[in-house]
């Protein structure tokens, strides 16, 4: 009954801004990530917990080579693998791991995935276990963090096939408080339910 209730509710939803049981839905664009959306990403990302880790990690990692950094990755690969996870776990149960994982929450299945880098491209924070450890080869960080403190890269949306979700990435330069460019951050938009806010009306 309480499942019944919820599909009628939100079959009612639908019908009150014009899109019926058997009409059609487009499928989600990155156009729907606009002022809005990115404002909000900026603003809980401009907080002391995100470029205060960012800066004391950027000052550990700084001397770390290319091959350091190499054997960072493939160990992170590896303990993906195994229980005993040292690197893995020294991210996610950091504080900035903390707040990015309340920041996922809270926003009820609008963000997939958040994850915070340093200077050269390794994870500081995150909301759930990467693939990988190191970012720098990519476009996530390599069109933001060395753009410079304004860098926005929002990447092509992907269809998700396990959540049956459209998703796309956006990407920011991280700042400290007096703007410069100290890491970047990549937070994983579900388009499907950005698209379904936008539908009833709802301010996302």
């Amino acid at each position: 009954m309480i499942i019944k209730t919820i599909a009628i509710g939100a079959a009612a939803l639908l019908a009150s801004v014009g899109i019926g049981a058997t009409q059609d839905v487009p499928t989600p664009t990155t156009s729907l990530i606009d002022e809005r959306v990115i404002a909000n990403i900026r603003d809980f990302l401009d907080a002391p917990v995100v470029w205060r880790s960012v800066t004391a990690r950027n000052k550990v990692t700084a001397g770390l080579s290319d091959a350091d950094i190499d054997t960072l990755d493939k160990q992170w690969r590896a303990e993906r693998e195994v229980a005993d996870q040292p690197i893995i776990a020294s991210v996610l149960t950091s504080p900035l791991s903390s707040y990015l994982t309340r920041i996922q929450a809270g926003n009820l299945g609008l963000y997939s995935e958040i994850f915070v880098m340093d200077a050269a491209g390794l994870n500081v924070g995150q909301s759930a276990t990467t693939s990988d450890y190191w970012q720098g080869d990519e476009a996530k960080f390599q069109k933001t963090y060395p753009v410079g403190p304004e860098a926005i890269f929002v990447d092509e949306a992907e269809f998700n096939d396990t959540t049956g979700t459209w998703r796309a990435q956006v990407n920011v330069t991280i700042v400290d408080p007096d703007g410069r460019s100290i890491g970047a951050a990549t937070v994983e938009i579900n388009l499907t339910e950005l698209q379904r806010r936008r539908l009833l009306g709802l301010n996302s």
